[in-house]
């Protein structure tokens, strides 16, 4: 008897703190969610940390401020917050834990959405596939309308050595005749001078090349085939937050904003005199 009640009086002690742990966590977790949303409403200003160094995602013009496909994108979330927005130019290596220390409400920097970052902080949904694409040569325009046609000995493609382009041709074409080069621009040139039918290569570099450069002289294949998501990334906990970064993106893309600005920054090179010295 003695040995069932004590079971018993152990039993609710369990349960007792098994309550108490739920109900501190769920505390915690609201009060670091409210303190993000409520912190930027309060002082009126979104903090966004970044990196100024990848084109044309966030970089400098010709005054020294930080524009960019983010920050366009940053300055939109923080018009429709009703706040200001400032932008903290931080280092690649220490983004992280700054974010962490609360430096910062997001980062929005071209930031790749991995597992192991994912153990340190939350993403909100992919905003971009920044993925490997292909130029082709403007007389396959029609012929090829996707890298799966050029897995064929016939086709030449090229890429830079030791990137996830060329281990994409590697893995996917591994029949096409490879040909690796130092730098990527050497690489896609020579499209347009007829020595290989394509290139393999990042979104936003080949999406410049065919926009500017090689306008006219490549077709650009823009749907990525590889998948590397980009997405903004927030201090774990931030429930609130994460759904309102995932409904102001929908809400973008919904309403025509989000294409806007994807084809001003990917499709144009008009972005390109703000930066370049007359």
């Amino acid at each position: 008897m003695y040995l069932t009640v004590q079971r018993r009086e152990d039993m609710k002690k369990l349960i007792y703190v098994a309550v108490a742990f739920l109900m501190a966590f769920s505390l915690a977790s609201k009060a670091i969610a409210e303190d993000t949303l409520h912190g930027i409403l309060k002082r009126g200003v979104l903090r966004v940390g970044t990196e100024a160094g990848y084109v044309p995602f966030e970089m400098r013009d010709k005054k020294g401020d930080i524009i960019g496909f983010d920050m366009d994108l940053a300055a939109e979330m923080a018009k429709r917050m009703e706040v200001k927005l400032k932008i903290i130019n931080t280092a690649w290596d220490g983004i992280i834990p700054a974010l962490i220390k609360n430096d910062f409400d997001l980062i929005a920097g071209g930031m790749t959405v991995k597992q192991s970052r994912n153990l340190k902080v939350n993403f909100a949904d992919p905003y971009f596939l920044a993925g490997q694409t292909v130029l082709i040569r403007k007389a396959l325009k029609g012929k090829i309308t996707s890298y799966k046609q050029l897995n064929h000995p016939k086709y030449k493609v090229s890429s830079k050595l030791g990137t996830t382009g060329e281990s994409s041709v590697k893995r996917l074409m591994p029949r096409a005749q490879y040909f690796g080069y130092e730098e990527a621009l050497e690489a896609g040139m020579e499209v347009a001078r007829g020595k290989v039918d394509a290139f393999v290569y990042d979104l936003p570099f080949c999406s410049d090349l065919a926009s500017d450069a090689l306008k006219g002289k490549v077709v650009h294949l823009d749907e990525p085939f590889t998948y590397e998501p980009l997405g903004w990334a927030i201090r774990k906990g931030d429930v609130d937050f994460l759904n309102f970064l995932n409904n102001f993106l929908r809400q973008i893309k919904g309403d025509g904003t989000y294409d806007k600005m994807y084809n001003y920054w990917f499709k144009s090179t008009e972005w390109k005199k703000r930066i370049r010295k007359d």
